[in-house]
């Protein structure tokens, strides 16, 4: 789950690091007013979305004086950024930038611990830093039995500045982090740019984060936080009914019992040239209202071409899923072709049950995986 840089903002002030002065706007008049507030003779409008690349697609402005603030916000909000539509922007002092620096904390799964990535060439564009000179970011796997402990804290520091008072400064600057890291369970903290003002601070100008959704239970506070897109929405609503879902994008829908079923159903699909338009695993039920809700998220997505129907009977009989998906389907009314494989117990009573009927039944999964991709290739 991703928030805004507001509120990762605000998460950072309560865990006591350094970060700018700034105010959420939503009006180019609440940007005007929020810069006679800030008292200051520049300030900077920044878009609030949850993507990066503002900076580079117009949405961060350094403003001087009423009229520029109400320029650049009224410029700003409004705008689509990588998709995302603009509807709120920070104003916020403007920071004398000596040195730019960046600063991060994640998860590493080759190491299964927390990492600190450091580098000396923060800024917008630390990406191709990453890609082109990676010698430039140190990585510093941090022990999760141990934690941020104050000798790993100072080697940090001392990756990243040459001058003790700035070591000084940073030492408590990436525990906090570190603190707050996995006190929110974050799987990203991430300071982009951390920066040394001429006055010799350090400021954390810009931050984000983005939080484990397995963990959102615990925190009620981020949790109330979400702002999901169209397809979060979507697997949220399947993950309260008992599914699990990610949208593809692709136009072969997929409703198969069981994640490892589910993931070769997909390979398969695009094996034979197609293209998977979704991940769904139902679970093990054949219960009638639970295959109409599936379906009823499958056909919720408009390139869905054919929905690919993918079912092994172990526990679950097959003659119980195939009425169940024959009651189903009383209830639901498309146009959409339905391709089904179903194997394993009574399989062939399954099988039987769905003769005569308008499904598309394969005897095989390759069988039904090549009918699947034939069908999308009609349409």
């Amino acid at each position: 789950m991703k928030v805004h840089e507001y509120q990762a903002k605000a998460f950072f002030a309560s865990y006591q690091l350094p970060v700018d002065h700034s105010i959420l706007c939503r009006t180019a008049d609440e940007a005007v007013a929020a810069f006679r507030q800030l008292g200051t003779e520049k300030a900077v409008v920044k878009a609030q979305v949850h993507t990066g690349g503002r900076g580079k697609a117009g949405g961060v402005k350094v403003a001087t004086g009423e009229e520029q603030v109400r320029q650049y916000a009224s410029q700003i909000l409004g705008m689509n950024i990588k998709g995302f539509t603009v509807d709120r922007v920070l104003v916020g002092e403007a920071v004398d930038i000596a040195s730019e620096f960046y600063v991060s904390i994640l998860i590493d799964r080759k190491s299964k611990s927390p990492l600190l990535m450091l580098s000396r060439e923060g800024g917008m564009d630390i990406e191709q830093v990453a890609r082109e000179t990676p010698e430039k970011i140190e990585k510093i796997a941090i022990d999760p039995l141990v934690g941020m402990t104050d000798y790993l804290a100072r080697e940090a520091a001392f990756k990243l500045f040459d001058d003790m008072q700035l070591v000084k400064q940073a030492v408590p600057v990436f525990k906090n982090l570190y603190r707050l890291f996995v006190e929110k369970d974050a799987s990203l903290a991430e300071i982009n740019p951390l920066v040394v003002t001429k006055d010799g601070r350090l400021k954390a100008i810009d931050a984000k984060m983005t939080f484990d959704n397995n963990a959102l239970y615990r925190h009620p506070d981020v949790f109330e936080l979400f702002e999901p897109t169209d397809d979060e929405r979507k697997e949220q609503e399947a993950k309260d009914k008992g599914f699990s879902y990610v949208n593809l994008g692709g136009t072969i829908g997929c409703m198969v019992n069981g994640a490892g079923l589910a993931m070769a159903t997909m390979d398969m699909i695009k094996l034979y040239g197609g293209d998977p338009a979704n991940f769904l695993d139902i679970g093990g039920s054949s219960n009638p209202e639970k295959i109409v809700e599936a379906m009823k998220l499958l056909l919720s997505d408009k390139h869905v071409k054919v929905v690919l129907i993918n079912i092994f009977g172990g526990i679950t009989r097959c003659d119980d899923v195939a009425q169940g998906l024959i009651e189903a389907f009383r209830l639901i009314k498309t146009d959409v072709p339905i391709v089904i494989r179903l194997t394993g117990t009574n399989e062939a009573e399954g099988r039987k049950l769905l003769e005569g009927t308008h499904f598309t039944v394969g005897t095989s999964m390759a069988d039904a995986g090549h009918k699947a991709v034939e069908l999308a290739g009609k349409l």
